[in-house]
């Protein structure tokens, strides 16, 4: 890490919301050194309690994210806000920018809202959104609340970064509700059917209780698997008791929670659920496995983007894609021939490894 790297990690160490906002720029464009700065910041993870908000389009959740960030506040609490909006396709940043519809809480230095882009990513979440939060805990923000696209089925990649994972549902959604079957009802740890105050809101909570029901009769864990890194040490030091033995054996059972989240009617009973499911998922001992499958995965799509990468630079070493394709309309070669030559040298270099490594 160079000197200027080495400054700026400091600076974000010690509180400063600028050198925060340079870092994850750094990560967002992947400039030169961003992953010796990602790499640095992961001793200095773990404390931040990591919340999902996902839903469909409409649903009403940057209104309801702006809510939760003042009454944490309010609480005494930091908060880190990361608003995933779709990509331009000109320029492949974030369509609205910052977020002018979280107005509660702005000019409040302890509440830090970035608008990153999707980037095209299943689910709209990225490499890079993982490592911002990773930026956003090390800075030392209490809570960390992502906030989705809202995509549809494809939101189950929230799960790879967010210990809770919030759904919200509006009222009167009928077929949407069907859909979540689909997908969707498997990584709800709690359930939100905002603007509670419309027509349809009871139906819909209905809805939601009767598959949340069926879930567990079935034996689906309909959530509760979206496990802390920062407490890992707690399922080390865990004896296997808690003091609700009986609930969590029984495994979590998603909530559902009503809110008109413009007027913050319901939003304290919202933030008590998903501190329940927190302590569910201290006492419970069930997050280390989960929190190996998040680095397992960190790990793999690392190493696709590197081989990705390497194999972009053998083709073009090769004679370039479009030459290569030219080649194959010719009749000249084919596609699987070119990625045996292609795949070749990495081959070589592997084996190479090996040996080396038994030696």
């Amino acid at each position: 890490m160079d000197a200027d790297d080495r400054s700026l990690l400091e600076d974000l160490l010690a509180g400063e919301h600028r050198a925060l906002a340079r870092v994850i720029s750094k990560i967002e464009n992947r400039a030169p050194g961003y992953r010796d700065l990602v790499s640095e910041l992961y001793a200095h993870t773990g404390n931040a309690d990591v919340i999902g908000i996902t839903g469909s389009p409409g649903a009403g959740k940057s209104t309801l994210v702006d809510k939760l960030a003042e009454t944490y506040r309010d609480r005494g609490e930091t908060v880190g806000v990361i608003a995933i909006d779709p990509s331009s396709p000109f320029t492949g940043g974030a369509v609205l920018g910052d977020r002018i519809r979280m107005a509660s809480t702005v000019g409040d230095m302890d509440v830090f809202v970035r608008s990153m882009s999707a980037r095209g990513t299943l689910g709209g979440l990225s490499t890079a959104t993982a490592d911002a939060v990773k930026a956003m805990d090390a800075f030392g923000k209490d809570k960390i609340i992502i906030e989705t696209v809202g995509a549809g089925q494809n939101e189950i990649d929230i799960v790879r970064t967010a210990d809770t994972v919030a759904v919200l549902v509006p009222p009167g959604s009928g077929d949407d509700i069907q859909t979540l079957k689909a997908g969707i009802l498997e990584i709800g740890d709690v359930f939100v059917v905002n603007k509670a105050d419309r027509d349809g809101a009871d139906r819909t909570v209905q809805e939601l209780r009767d598959m949340v029901q069926l879930g567990d009769e079935s034996g689906f864990d309909g959530g509760g698997g979206h496990h802390s890194q920062e407490i890992i040490d707690a399922h080390d030091d865990w004896d296997g008791e808690s003091a609700d033995a009986d609930e969590t054996d029984e495994g979590w059972t998603p909530p559902i929670v009503e809110t008109v989240a413009i007027h913050g009617t319901g939003v304290d009973a919202f933030i008590d659920e998903l501190a329940a499911h927190r302590h569910y998922l201290v006492d419970s001992g069930e997050h280390a496995e989960q929190v190996r499958t998040r680095y397992a995965e960190e790990i793999r799509t690392l190493l696709r983007e590197d081989v990705h990468t390497m194999l972009e630079d053998e083709l073009a070493a090769a004679g370039g894609i479009d030459d290569l394709a030219e080649a194959v309309r010719q009749g000249e070669t084919d596609p699987y021939s070119i990625a045996t030559d292609v795949l070749e040298p990495v081959e070589a270099c592997l084996e190479n490894l090996e040996t080396d490594t038994r030696e």
